[in-house]
């Protein structure tokens, strides 16, 4: 197995190794290309489809935006993603229909070893993130490794989400709790 299909395996995986680098640079590269454009200008959207493979047309990230890899992002139809967005995509973050992403959210896969000594090395573990459909991250929020936030949710501007939150839930603080089940309107 390479280094590359350790990381996206959840797997301890070695994040010096040149597969991992070359797609590093890709993304980094076109991400630093894209913070001088909007999403209305011309080039925008063979960036965004190059970075995030598969992105369907009626979704939009607004730059600025960072990521580690892009494609490790998997986008549901109908997404927004606002303003100063961080993804780190080690492992996958699936995002499903209709979520709203709001400005400064950071999305983060990878998991240093608890370990001081080996985590002055180039080892780490990423661990995948999933956002149900209709799901809203308000302003700010920071979901950690290995969380799922389920479908139909909101999460409070601020949160820090280290636990997976179900169905149609409020959630808030940090660590985000949920607080109330929301009336949804179907």
């Amino acid at each position: 197995m390479t280094e590359f299909e350790k990381m996206r395996s959840s797997q301890l995986y070695n994040f010096s190794d040149p597969e991992i680098f070359k797609s590093l640079d890709h993304a980094k590269k076109l991400c630093a290309r894209l913070q001088t454009v909007t999403i209305t200008d011309d080039c925008y959207r063979e960036m965004i489809e190059d970075l995030i493979p598969g992105i369907p047309e009626d979704s939009v990230v607004c730059p600025p935006f960072h990521c580690d890899h892009g494609n490790g992002i998997t986008m549901g139809r109908n997404v927004f993603v606002n303003y100063n967005c961080v993804m780190l995509d080690g492992g996958r973050i699936t995002i499903g229909n209709n979520v709203l992403i709001g400005p400064n959210c950071q999305i983060y896969t990878p998991q240093h070893p608890m370990d001081y000594v080996p985590r002055r090395g180039t080892i780490e573990t990423a661990y995948p993130v999933t956002i149900g459909e209709d799901t809203w991250l308000c302003g700010s929020v920071i979901v950690c490794p290995g969380v799922t936030i389920g479908k139909r949710c909101i999460i409070a501007a601020g949160s820090v989400v280290t636990k997976d939150i179900p169905d149609d839930s409020l959630a808030a603080g940090n660590p985000a709790v949920v607080k109330r089940r929301p009336v949804v309107d179907k």
